[in-house]
């Protein structure tokens, strides 16, 4: 176990983490606050560097596990300094976990007969990055994939904007559009028939009216700028959201949910009615 109640160079180390992406990524660790986060990222399999915790104050039964069942090491910290790592106003968490990063791989990600994934292209937001990824999550994506200049994945804010559905789910960055053309090419060769679905504000037919029962990946483009020239050749259709009143766009977070919702709604309904008619579904289909 290791003390720290000063700014020395091991706090300096971690406080980098928080706003520097650049030492995120030459350490290849990041911080992950909150409980839930935490929780989600040791249930994966994720790797905790170190554990920070709170040196003044009984520790309650979640934060003793922690310490107890995760081999990682093990710092006591000043109230403050935890404080300025955790970024809470109320005062220090119990915890804050230093975890290590995975290979952005795109074979991390599982595309089969009910896939479903989703690309970012471009994202600026953090908290946009975050959101989407705990959207994907709920609604069942096979993974997420984040092109081009893009927030980092691994800022504070997406991590808890994720609320820990980026420990659950396959998070891959990568250069371009060209590394997942290849990749879905690499995907359509093995036998899995992967439709490319632009959002798109001036898409070419409203969501409802696609079909979206088949393996689908699913791009949404950047908040100000939407989707690159690039992106669009590649799409095998384009999709906008109707909507009224004065607003003239949805942002990219609620964009990206509303097309999830309709992927799942769709999928359950093909379900069901396969269900009624006494059909066997694909092994591994959603729902």
């Amino acid at each position: 176990m290791l003390r720290v109640g000063t700014r020395n160079a091991r706090f300096q180390q971690w406080e980098s983490l928080l706003g520097n992406r650049a030492k995120r990524q030459r350490n290849r660790e990041f911080l992950v606050q909150g409980v839930r986060p935490i929780t989600l990222a040791a249930e994966f399999g994720w790797p905790f560097r170190a554990l920070l915790y709170d040196a003044e104050r009984p520790l309650s039964s979640w934060a003793r596990t922690m310490l107890r069942d995760m081999p990682a090491v093990q710092v006591a910290m000043s109230p403050a300094l935890l404080a300025e790592l955790g970024e809470k106003e109320a005062g220090p968490p119990e915890l804050v976990a230093v975890v290590g990063m995975p290979d952005d791989d795109l074979d991390r990600i599982t595309a089969g007969p009910s896939f479903l994934g989703v690309v970012l292209d471009r994202p600026a937001s953090p908290g946009n990055v975050g959101s989407i990824i705990r959207s994907a999550d709920a609604f069942g994506a096979d993974g997420i994939i984040v092109t081009g200049h893009a927030a980092d994945v691994y800022d504070p804010r997406a991590v808890r904007a994720s609320t820990g559905s980026l420990f659950a789910r396959p998070v891959v960055r990568v250069p371009s559009h060209r590394e997942v053309a290849g990749w879905v090419t690499a995907q359509r060769a093995r036998g899995c028939p992967i439709v490319l679905a632009g959002a798109d504000e001036h898409g070419a037919s409203d969501v409802f009216d696609a079909d979206f029962t088949g393996p689908v990946l699913l791009l949404v483009g950047n908040e100000t700028t939407g989707l690159t020239s690039a992106w669009r050749d590649l799409c095998d259709l384009t999709v906008r959201i109707p909507i009224t009143g004065a607003a003239s766009s949805l942002n990219a977070a609620n964009a990206a949910t509303t097309v999830l919702y309709e992927v799942a709604r769709q999928r359950i309904c093909a379900r069901r009615a396969r269900l009624l008619a006494g059909i066997p579904g694909q092994c591994g289909e959603y729902g």
